[in-house]
Parts: structure tokens; C-alpha cells; sequence
């Protein structure tokens, strides 16, 4: 038996959850690696944190399009002392993994959820792992890995096709022995996912929560965002000039009553929230 003490899933009054990222990577999409050694991803953890993070979700892996895989000591070794540290701090803190061995060892360093993009589909050890321990475990919509998944961005009908897969996806997790009420679910905006499919998840996000589940949205900095304006043909906006769209995407998640909303630029919808909360509380 673990030894791990899992906590409850944390919610916030009156609004989403916070989540704040840390890329303890080389090559984000977000941040270009501004966070990859430990001690620059520890104080930027501390900073969102004193910025209005509820929580702060630490991955050492990039999921951007065509990213390849760190190997799982490189992984381990990018994101166990950002873990222990922020932990240490009385801070909740997230692991953003696909593995295992990594969730295992960076919840006995003091994580307690688990953030899986692939929804345990990556790797088998990963449902048992959640079952055993009981921690909260955030299952996105996944087709497959960064190197090739934008080549299955082909459906039907987004909306349904998504709530189908992610429905399907979550009877699997919870006969594997995963509590229902730790279970978040993610729609997995640009993950084998092009604009279009994602303007609809964004504006369907009931849907979604008709699964009966929290729902965490992902939209942050993501490259659909960056073409708002933008003329045809042009590139996008760099990322760090995506965080005003990021926000009002929170408004429209706090506005479907989602869980949470995982963002990079934190102050930003920090504030946004803030508006939704205080326009509810004067209806």
C-alpha cells in the first residue's frame, strides 16, 4: 500500500480554479525554457503562487505539436526538486506527466494530483497507480502523442466526437478503481485538435460538464489564440502576447461553471475572475 496521504480535489469559491503552469522544459511553446533549471521553475512557482495560483501544476515534458520525449530519468530529474520545494511551502501542487514512475515518485515528493494528458492511455501502470493512492487525476482528450497527433484532428462533429471519446475514456478510469469524485476531465484544446475544434469545445463546454465531472480548461497561450486579428497568411502572436485572449477564455470557462482554467500568465485571469465574481455577487 502507498504511503502516499492523498488530499480532496480543491475547488475555489465562486469561481474556477486557478491552475498555474511551470515548464520545467527546454523547449515550451509558452516560455522558450525560461523555467528549466530547478531554481528559476522554484521561483516562478513561488511567484504565481503570491500572484493568486490556487494551485501550480509542474511538468517536465513538452506536449507541444511535434515535441519529442525526455526520457524518464531526465523527466524525474526536471521536476522532483521543483516539487519537493513548492510542496514544502504549503503549496498544492500538480504533476504534469504521462508516466507512471514519474507520478509516483513526484507524489511521494509531495504532489497531490495527478495532471495526465493522455488520460492513462499512455501508459498502462498509470490507473492503478491513481486507483491505489486515490489522489485527484485530471484525464484530458487524447489521440495519441505530440509527434503526430495533429494528424488526427478529424471528426465528425467535435463536440459529440470529444463527450463520446472522454466519456468512454472516463468508464474505463473509474472501473479501473478510480474514485469519481477525484476524476477532472479535460476537453484538450490543440491536442489533435485545429482552430476550428477548438472555438467549438470553448462554446460548448456544457457539453463537457454534462458528463457529470469537473472540468478543466486548457487554453492558454495556445496557437489559436495568437491568430485573433491577425491577418491571413501572417504568424501568429508570439505566445507571451496571448494573455488577454487567454483571460477572456476564462471568463467564458467561469461562465460555464467549469472547475478550473490552467493558465501561464496568472494575474491576468486572476483579475478576469475577479470581474465574473463581482458582476455574480450584484445580480
Amino acid at each position: 500500500m502507498s504511503t502516499i496521504v492523498p488530499i480532496p480535489l480543491p475547488y475555489a469559491v465562486g469561481r474556477p480554479v486557478v491552475m498555474g503552469v511551470v515548464n520545467v522544459t527546454p523547449d515550451s511553446f509558452s516560455d522558450g525554457g525560461e523555467s528549466f533549471e530547478p531554481y528559476a521553475a522554484i521561483a516562478h512557482g513561488r511567484e504565481i503562487v503570491a500572484q493568486g495560483a490556487d494551485l501550480v501544476d509542474v511538468g517536465g515534458e513538452s506536449t507541444r505539436p511535434g515535441a519529442e520525449r525526455p526520457s524518464v530519468e531526465e523527466e524525474l530529474r526536471r521536476v522532483l526538486p521543483v516539487i519537493a520545494a513548492l510542496a514544502a511551502d504549503g503549496t498544492v501542487v500538480s504533476v504534469d506527466t504521462m508516466r507512471a514512475v514519474v507520478a509516483r515518485q513526484a507524489l511521494e515528493a509531495g504532489a497531490s494530483i495527478v495532471n495526465d494528458v493522455s488520460g492513462g492511455l499512455a501508459d498502462p501502470d498509470m490507473v492503478p497507480l491513481v486507483a491505489e493512492v486515490g489522489c485527484p487525476y485530471v484525464a484530458m482528450h487524447w489521440r495519441g502523442h505530440s509527434t503526430d497527433m495533429q494528424s488526427r484532428a478529424v471528426y465528425d462533429d467535435v463536440v459529440a466526437d470529444v463527450c463520446r471519446e472522454l466519456a468512454e475514456r472516463r468508464d474505463v478510469l473509474l472501473a479501473g478503481g478510480i474514485r469519481p469524485g477525484s476524476l477532472v476531465l479535460d476537453p484538450g484544446l490543440g491536442f489533435a485538435k485545429g482552430p476550428a475544434h477548438n472555438w467549438s469545445l470553448i462554446a460548448h463546454l456544457e457539453a463537457v460538464r454534462a458528463l457529470g465531472h469537473p472540468v478543466l480548461l486548457g487554453a492558454s497561450r495556445k496557437t489559436f489564440l495568437g491568430r485573433i486579428g491577425v491577418l491571413d497568411g501572417a504568424p501568429p502572436r508570439p505566445p507571451a502576447d496571448r494573455d488577454a485572449a487567454t483571460a477572456a477564455t476564462s471568463v467564458l470557462a467561469a461562465l460555464a461553471g467549469v472547475w478550473g482554467v490552467r493558465v501561464h500568465d496568472v494575474p491576468s485571469t486572476v483579475d478576469a475572475l475577479a470581474v465574473v465574481a463581482s458582476t455574480a455577487a450584484h445580480q
